[in-house]
C-alpha cells in the first residue's frame, strides 16, 4: 500500500491490520481531548505498526504519513508466526523510544540531525565524510521533507528554528528570486519560512 505525504493511514478505534514499514516514515498519534493529535513514536522501514493486531485488539493509536510511506501488509500465519512478530514488536519498542528522547531533548541542531538520519538522509548532511556537496540531491531532499510545521512538531521547536537548522544541515543550493517575485520554484519549507519571516 502506498500513501502520500499527510495521509491517514489508520484511525483509533479500527480494526487492526499488521503493517511492515517498507520505505518512508509513518507518524503514531494519540488524540488529545480536543482530537489534537499528540505524537508517541515514529516508524521508519522495517518497523511493524499496527501490532494490536496481534492480540486481536483495534488500533490503539492513529497512523499518519510523514513523509510518503509504503507499506506491507503482514498476515500471521500460524500462533508461532505470531509470538515471532509480538518478540520482534517488544523489541522494536524500546529502539524507538529512545529514538523519541533523542527528537526532543539536547539542542535543535542535534534533534534535526537525528530526524535527517531517521529519514535515511544520514549521508546528505554537511560532515558527512560520504558526502559530496551534491547540490542537486540536497534539493531532492529540501523537496521530499514533511512541512516545517511538521518537522517542528516532531522535534518540538520553532518551526523558524528549524528552518535555520536544515540551512545548516543540508548543502546550500543557488538562491534566486523570479522575475515576478513568485515563490512557486522554492520547496514548502522555505516558502513557509519566507511567509512566516513576512508576517513577524
Amino acid at each position: 500500500m502506498i500513501y502520500k505525504r499527510e495521509q491517514t493511514i489508520f484511525s483509533i478505534a479500527e480494526n487492526a491490520t499488521l503493517w511492515r514499514v517498507t520505505s518512508g516514515v509513518v507518524r503514531l498519534d494519540q488524540l488529545e481531548l480536543d482530537s489534537t493529535p499528540h505524537l508517541v513514536v515514529l516508524a521508519i522501514p522495517g518497523d511493524l505498526i499496527g501490532v494490536e493486531s496481534l492480540c486481536q485488539a483495534p488500533y490503539s493509536l492513529q497512523a499518519q504519513a510523514l513523509t510518503d510511506v509504503v507499506l506491507q501488509a503482514i498476515t500471521v500465519q500460524s500462533p508461532a508466526h505470531n509470538q515471532q512478530l509480538m518478540m520482534e514488536a517488544l523489541l522494536q519498542h524500546p529502539i524507538r523510544s529512545h529514538d523519541m528522547s533523542r527528537l526532543r531533548t539536547g539542542s535543535v541542531l542535534s534533534r534535526m540531525t537525528h530526524l535527517l538520519r531517521m529519514m535515511g538522509y544520514e549521508s546528505s548532511l554537511l560532515g558527512s565524510a560520504s558526502m559530496d556537496s551534491n547540490a542537486n540531491e540536497a534539493a531532492t531532499i529540501r523537496n521530499n521533507l514533511p512541512t516545517l510545521r511538521e518537522l517542528a512538531q516532531v522535534v518540538d521547536a520553532k518551526p523558524e528554528t528549524v528552518c535555520r537548522t536544515l540551512a545548516q544541515l543540508l548543502p546550500p543550493r543557488p538562491r534566486k528570486i523570479a522575475n515576478n517575485g513568485s515563490l512557486g520554484w522554492l520547496p514548502n519549507w522555505q516558502v513557509e519560512a519566507v511567509n512566516t519571516a513576512t508576517s513577524i
